[in-house]
């Protein structure tokens, strides 16, 4: 059965969930697959303009055989009473695509991100199976008339569907309230892209505290400065883009280092002697379960993290460390950095949690899953 795969994120990206899913979904089926980049779902803000650019990372600038890329063409309105009678003209094209798709085969359809285009398309082909991969709470990254919009288009896509898979249990637990057909589907770790466990360091190294990833407004700067404050003979290196700098003076021992592409990060992170996610509890964070427990703990880092989303449940995991109020980060510090990983339980857990082996463990009934289907 072929796939219409709506994405919240290009194909030109790194790769990550999405990419995984149409990968295990095509070597699963041997099916063809439609992937549709994202076109804005909000309102712009000041920041969008303020931003620099991602840094580049051309992996996946070629598509596979099996894979066709349509990318809409649109304007940022979406929230607006009355912007789908404009943004469905500008569809016009990509509507006769996706129709000739899915008259030549039966055909799915997975959504990613719920948007006016995946309403749209859910409606024109009323009698195919549909599931909606909420990868995030997505009302929660934005404000105003963009979040109302965002909230009232997902609750027309969950009752639209099939089944939701939910990425996280906090936000499985959340969307129950709107629906009994929905599967937890954890996020995982490209293993590919890890160097090989037996050329892992596993020793002292430099005692480095390491975070990788965006500094947003969800970066719990006081948590870091005090970690620095109680920890001054180790270094504590942030690598990302910095979206919401830090309110004070930054210890000496904290160094901040600009974005880098996603081989450099996961570089980077090998260096480390703990992983870091100092993550405020807040709506966003708390429906996240982030990659970068997945690709620490894959790279045998111990890690230090808040108690928000799917990492709350975590506090009896080996390697973790939760952080909280009360916490003596001193003694947090120098317990996660004195903590070693085993070479055979590193293997395990990257065996554990491929992006194939966690799909493979969901329920997708009546999408011929079993039996390879010619394209």
């Amino acid at each position: 059965m072929r796939m219409i795969y709506l994405s919240p994120v290009p194909w030109a990206s790194f790769s990550q969930r999405p990419h995984h899913f149409v990968d295990w979904y095509h070597h699963r089926t041997g099916a063809t697959v439609l992937w549709i980049d994202p076109y804005p779902t909000r309102l712009p803000t000041l920041d969008d303009f303020r931003r620099k650019p991602p840094v580049a990372n051309p992996q996946n600038t070629n598509a596979p055989a099996w894979l066709r890329v349509c990318k809409p063409h649109s304007l940022p309105i979406e929230p607006l009473p009355g912007s789908a009678l404009v943004l469905k003209r500008l569809w016009r094209n990509l509507f006769r695509e996706v129709m000739a798709f899915s008259a030549e085969k039966p055909c799915m359809m997975c959504i990613a991100k719920p948007s006016e285009l995946a309403l749209q398309l859910l409606a024109r082909i009323p009698a195919s199976r549909a599931v909606y991969d909420a990868m995030d709470d997505f009302p929660a990254f934005y404000q105003g008339l963009s979040r109302r919009s965002m909230a009232r288009r997902q609750t027309q896509l969950i009752q639209r569907v099939d089944k939701v898979l939910a990425s996280s249990s906090p936000l499985r637990d959340k969307l129950l309230g709107m629906t009994d057909q929905i599967e937890l589907a954890l996020n995982a770790c490209d293993m590919q892209r890890l160097a090989p466990v037996e050329s892992l360091d596993l020793g002292p190294k430099q005692q480095v505290i390491g975070y990788v990833g965006t500094l947003g407004h969800w970066f719990d700067w006081d948590l870091v400065i005090a970690l620095a404050q109680a920890n001054p003979g180790n270094r504590i290196k942030l690598i990302g883009p910095l979206f919401t700098p830090p309110r004070r003076v930054l210890p000496a021992n904290i160094e901040l280092l600009p974005e880098c592409a996603h081989a450099g990060a996961i570089a980077a992170m090998a260096t480390f002697s703990v992983g870091l996610i100092p993550f405020k509890l807040n709506r966003l964070t708390a429906s996240v379960d982030p990659i970068k427990y997945y690709e620490y703990r894959a790279l045998g880092l111990p890690v230090l993290t808040t108690r928000f989303g799917e990492m709350a449940l975590r506090d009896k995991e080996p390697g973790v460390w939760i952080v909280d109020e009360d916490t003596d980060l001193r003694k947090a510090a120098t317990d996660a950095l004195a903590s070693r990983s085993d070479r055979s339980a590193i293997q395990q857990f990257r065996e554990a949690h491929r992006w194939a082996v966690r799909f493979s463990s969901i329920n997708l009934t009546g999408c011929a899953l079993e039996t390879p289907q010619a394209p």
